[in-house]
């Protein structure tokens, strides 16, 4: 090719030229050709001529016949450009470009440049930044530029109210304006002791939340029992949460967007959960895009995924299966000896008693969840879930020197189905309805040296309606109504071959329960407050003894005000009431725990579980610093001997009485961006008063009065670390009287005389626990993770429990139920 002219020419008087020296005529419009100049093509041939010329111009020549050609500028075009700030010009890497009308989107590079390649000329460009100004460009302004050209962005100056949420201990971990804690699973850092976000070993992190016995499924918030605990999944009210007897949660966290804990001035659309609500939630918007993810334990290994069907339809789902069943790790292990410890006993000389017992156990458990996403249009969303839960377990034990056998067999599963449906009717009013049927079920076998079988049954039944609407009465103030239907049924079989017995008891308690709720929020958030009232509408329809119907009353408030500049003062209130309950079997029994068995209320041997509760708080929180420090006062009645665990004379009785428990939460937490350290310190006074035992006030098998931890958290670029120490005072237990007043041999069978109910606590829990992980790309899709924990790293042996038993010699033996020693474990994840 020979040099081009230096001198340029407009490009219609060229085409001129080459008409008259080619015999050839050129169709254009005037508009596409105005102002365009070219340099002349040094070329003897009118192909290579017009080749350069669309070259130079990027209009598109088209050859109609011999004679006849067309000049039009092209429908696709590429440009380039570069984002900079309209202030000091600096560049904006990650700012959105987005070609309108198409699905073609990138963000700008690290020096703020992008470029984009066969986009349509008549679409626009809408560039945008968090903290700027969104531009719109349209890219027949761009195209055909010589040079890529200059965006500048407006910076988006505004007066923001006072933020009145604070994120502590970990990222995604935040206290809400109405006192709840959300962790935002997908930002949740790492947390001493855990491999993996367990949603509910990690909600334990918080002051007044604990598990006393170092389990998920037996939580205890501001000194409450577990199945005072309202858990719900999308929704749907869970009777079951933990796998391997409570030692893991049974909720997928990878799919879970947000879970949300309520101690107190629960919103009136909670009923049931006289001490917490936990509400769980899975992602619920279609972005459009595919995300997924596998990863494996010492324990488990899951899978999940979200992905679009269409621009309105996405389905999500997860999976999880235990590898116990056929791969022993250092962790199973470890779980398995602090499940099926009671062979460690000592007699009334406090000697040990060596019982050589071979086990045999075979253990198994899975979860899968599913919901399809629908957005039907713009203002009305349809979601199905569905949700199930399984343990299996065979157990064999032998004891070599007696040559008894003992099988036992658990089947535990919980099953739900929900559908909900979120619609948007104007600017002002939305509502939100759910409807579910959800069933747990709870089978246990044991058979003892083939001449004594017991089979247990437990089944839950419950459907439920719930419709919420949200009229938004202006900038500040909104007004919540709703009506609740649920249905439950429970049954509980006994079967007992010696001596013979056989029990058969159902029940179904239906509840109605309207409720109104008023939210206000005054100018720039120096006042927040809401509050509401709950009506619960009950009725027992008995399949023995009476029915009963009653109506019970909940106020509900919540109050967050600033009191001065950085210092907010929070009041809460609350009534509820709940009318399902656990029995606690017999701890020495089969499996102790896990055959805890619903019941329902009866207004008889086991009313209605009603609590009140108030409480004051304070939050402070400037810079990298949050101080919280919140007193409160909770009274619960209606409780039975039965649901409380007691493992003395008082564990058959079914007395029926309250507790009454007051305490001090405080924490303090400095934050930066690579480090987390934070103190916490619980008290808790915690006191039953039984009427009819004696005497009728003593300690709560549950209170532990004081509970301290110091933690931390360290992140090096992609390591993050976490370190945490766990102290709390021991809990009451009831030994028996000394000497030879313990055994009382004038009764058949002979029984224990016991000092007063919990007259005596356990020594000091203590534990150290230990976290890392490390992120890394394996490619530019896929990211990967491994982690490693150790639990108890001191492997100090806590006593969590101690009991009495009258041996077949009729002495007296004591069982201590230890912690957890040293528990490492390991995973490794990727995603996508």
């Amino acid at each position: 090719m020979l040099a081009q002219e230096k001198s340029t020419v407009p490009l219609k008087s060229y085409l001129t030229q080459l008409e008259a020296k080619y015999d050839v005529k050129f169709s254009f419009v005037d508009e596409d050709l105005s102002g365009v100049t070219i340099t002349k093509p040094n070329f003897n041939n009118l192909n290579s001529i017009l080749t350069a010329l669309e070259n130079q111009t990027k209009l598109k020549i088209e050859k109609l016949n011999n004679r006849y050609y067309t000049l039009a500028k092209s429908t696709l075009v590429s440009i380039c450009g570069n984002v900079f700030d309209n202030y000091a010009k600096n560049t904006i890497p990650g700012a959105t470009i987005e070609v309108l009308g198409s699905k073609i989107a990138l963000i700008t590079n690290l020096d703020g440049s992008f470029s984009l390649e066969d986009i349509p000329r008549t679409a626009s460009l809408k560039v945008r930044y968090l903290g700027y100004i969104t531009k719109y460009i349209p890219i027949e302004d761009l195209a055909d530029k010589p040079n890529c050209i200059d965006i500048l962005l407006a910076q988006n100056l505004e007066k923001l109210d006072e933020v009145v949420v604070y994120e502590f201990l970990t990222s995604g971990l935040v206290k809400q304006e109405d006192a709840s804690i959300t962790l935002n699973t997908a930002q949740l850092g790492v947390l001493p002791g855990l491999v993996e976000p367990d949603i509910l070993q990690s909600v334990q992190a918080l002051p007044g939340v604990k598990s006393i016995d170092e389990t998920v499924s037996d939580i205890n918030v501001r000194g409450g029992t577990n199945d005072q605990n309202l858990m719900l999944w999308n929704g749907i009210k869970m009777y079951q949460s933990g796998h391997f007897f409570g030692l893991i949660s049974a909720f997928n966290p990878y799919l879970t967007d947000k879970v949300t804990l309520y101690k107190n001035g629960t919103p009136s659309k909670y009923g049931d959960g006289v001490s917490s609500v936990i509400s769980l939630e899975t992602k619920n918007d279609i972005d459009g895009s595919f995300v997924g993810g596998a990863g494996i334990n010492l324990i488990s290994g899951d899978v999940y995924a979200q992905f679009p069907i269409n621009d309105k339809v996405a389905f999500q789902f997860s999976a999880r299966r235990s590898i116990t069943d056929f791969l022993n790790t250092p962790t199973y292990n470890s779980f398995t000896d602090r499940v099926f410890q009671d062979s460690e006993v000592q007699n009334q000389q406090n000697q040990a008693i060596d019982e050589n017992i071979d086990r045999d156990v075979t253990f198994l458990f899975y979860d899968f969840t599913g919901k399809l996403l629908y957005d039907i249009n713009k203002n009305q969303k349809l979601r199905i879930n569905f949700i199930g839960i399984t343990n299996d377990l065979k157990y064999i034990q032998t004891n070599t020197d007696t040559n008894e056998i003992t099988q036992s067999f658990l089947d535990q599963a919980n099953v739900s189905l929900g559908i909900q449906l979120q619609s948007k009717w104007n600017s002002r009013l939305s509502s939100h309805l759910n409807v579910y049927i959800s069933r747990y079920d709870l089978g246990a076998e044991n058979f003892f040296n083939n001449t004594q079988q017991l089979f247990q049954e437990n089944t839950v039944l419950e459907n439920a309606l719930k419709l919420n609407s949200t009229y938004r009465i202006s900038d500040n103030l909104n007004w919540q109504n709703g009506y609740q239907f649920i249905e439950t049924g429970i049954t509980n079989t006994t079967l007992v071959t010696q001596p013979p017995f056989n029990s058969d008891i159902k029940g179904v308690i239906r509840t109605h329960a309207p409720y109104t709720q008023i939210n206000y929020t005054s100018f720039e958030n120096k006042l927040i407050a809401s509050g509401g009232l709950r009506a619960n509408y009950i009725q027992n329809l008995a399949q023995f003894g009476s029915s009963f119907n009653k109506l019970i009353l909940e106020p509900r408030l919540n109050i967050n005000f600033k009191f001065v500049k950085n210092l907010r003062i929070q009041a809460l209130g609350e009534f509820k009431s709940q009318t399902t309950n656990q029995v606690i079997d017999l701890e020495q029994n089969f499996l102790g725990i896990e055959k805890r068995r619903w019941i329902l209320s009866d207004d008889d041997k086991l009313p209605i579980t009603k609590s009140k509760q108030g409480s004051v708080g304070l939050n402070y929180s400037r810079n990298s610093i949050y101080i919280g420090l919140e007193g409160f006062y909770k009274e619960v009645d209606g409780i039975s001997t039965r649901t409380q665990g007691f493992q003395n004379e008082n564990q058959f009785n079914g007395e029926i009485g309250e507790y009454k428990v007051k305490g001090i939460e405080f924490l303090i937490n400095k934050r930066a961006n690579n480090y987390s350290t934070w103190l916490s310190y619980t008290y808790n006074k915690n006191d039953y008063t039984f009427d009819s035992l004696i005497p009728n006030r003593f300690s709560n098998n549950l209170d532990v009065r004081h509970t301290v931890t110091l933690a931390g958290t360290y992140t090096i670029k992609n390591l993050e670390l976490g370190l945490g120490i766990n102290y709390r005072t021991g809990r009451p237990f009831t030994e028996p009287e000394d000497g030879d007043l313990a055994l009382d041999t004038t009764s058949f069978p002979n029984r224990i005389n016991y000092k007063p109910s919990n007259s005596s606590r356990l020594p000091e829990y203590f534990r150290a626990d230990a976290s890392a992980n490390y992120n890394f790309d394996i490619n530019r899709r896929l990211k990967a993770s491994t982690s490693i924990s150790l639990l108890n790293l001191t492997n100090r042996r806590n006593i969590i429990n101690q009991y009495y038993r009258i041996s077949d010699d009729n002495e007296i033996e004591t069982v201590v139920n230890r912690s957890l020693g040293i528990t490492p474990n390991l995973s490794f994840r990727v995603s996508f």
